[in-house]
């Protein structure tokens, strides 16, 4: 009788043990759903301070380097006309130059994008290898003689 009893699984438990695996499973993916989202947030409000604080900056910036350059050749226009234009086309190609350099090593330097969601993906895939493991067998019972 008693391997009657050992031979048959039990349905119900093997049901809520499902049950409470796939809600553990959505709640997982739905927390990280929301990191992601929040991260894709971040990034594009950044993205978007960032773009319009260069345009306002490049804006101001081409007036300002414009009239130093009008001013430049103004000044030589009699002594040096041809050389004040070519210096002050250098000077916008180099200053152009620079400024593409830093933005190169800044986004070089720059975290990746969602790196939050990936860091918590990976210690969860890391945790459901752990539980994937089979648990070692209990230490055997020494009788005594």
């Amino acid at each position: 009788m008693d391997d009657e009893r050992d031979a048959t699984p039990p349905r119900a438990d093997m049901r809520s043990a499902l049950h409470r695996l796939s809600d553990a499973a959505l709640t997982l993916l739905r927390t990280r759903g929301e990191l992601a989202a929040l991260d894709l947030a971040e990034i594009k409000a950044q993205a978007t301070r960032s773009a319009l604080t260069l345009a306002i900056a490049g804006l101001c910036s081409a007036f300002a380097l414009g009239g130093v350059g009008v001013w430049v050749v103004v000044y030589f226009w009699d002594s040096g006309r041809l050389t004040a234009i070519a210096l002050v086309t250098l000077v916008y190609a180099a200053v152009a130059f620079v400024l593409w350099r830093v933005d190169s090593a800044r986004n070089a330097a720059a975290p990746a994008p969602f790196a939050a969601t990936l860091a918590e993906l990976e210690k969860d895939r890391e945790w459901l290898a752990r539980q994937a493991r089979p648990a070692p067998p209990p230490p055997a019972e020494e009788s005594l003689p």
